[in-house]
């Protein structure tokens, strides 16, 4: 996901800017932790860094999947990070409500709720979100986060701490090889 949306709904970054792969799952106790750190990277970099959620939603969260989808829906309404920020702030909630919170969330932030409710029900983003999966799990993500910039894969799931200071390395050498 760009600032404004998730990758199925960004337009490519130029070739000039280093991309930031969040692989993240809504309903993740660590993806909420490693809201921190995005913002930081957001903050520190501005747009010399695109930030592109990808959706991974695990199995033993049963609404993960809804939640990904939701995400997809709040990108297509212009509002994709806001959304995910709101969602990952309240994983209890979500862990109880389900569907209907994910679109009372949507109603929260001024998106249209009912369309909401009807992207849920009629799965418009499903194959969004199972090429996401898949490719994560092409590419050796097994759990979230896991970030992914340049050839490099950071898994966050076990442990976050340096993490953000890794990354911020990474983009330094990649932006300084750019300006060369």
């Amino acid at each position: 996901m760009s600032d404004s949306s998730p990758a199925s709904a960004d337009t490519p970054a130029p070739a000039s800017v280093p991309v930031l792969e969040v692989w993240c799952e809504l309903q993740c106790p660590d993806c909420r932790t490693a809201l921190d750190d995005v913002r930081a990277l957001r903050a520190r970099y501005g747009d010399r860094l695109e930030l592109r959620l990808r959706h991974f939603p695990l199995e033993r969260h049963k609404h993960s999947f809804a939640a990904a989808q939701a995400a997809e829906e709040a990108a297509e309404q212009g509002q994709g990070w806001p959304y995910v920020e709101a969602v990952l702030g309240r994983v209890e909630e979500l862990d109880r409500g389900g569907e209907p919170f994910l679109v009372e969330v949507a109603g929260e932030l001024g998106l249209d709720a009912e369309e909401f409710d009807t992207a849920l029900i009629d799965g418009r983003h499903i194959l969004i979100v199972d090429a996401d999966q898949a490719e994560g799990k092409a590419i050796g993500v097994t759990g979230t986060p896991t970030y992914v910039i340049g050839d490099k894969r950071l898994d966050g799931g076990k442990n976050q701490e340096g993490l953000r200071e890794r990354i911020e390395e990474i983009v330094d050498r990649l932006l300084a090889g750019q300006d060369a």
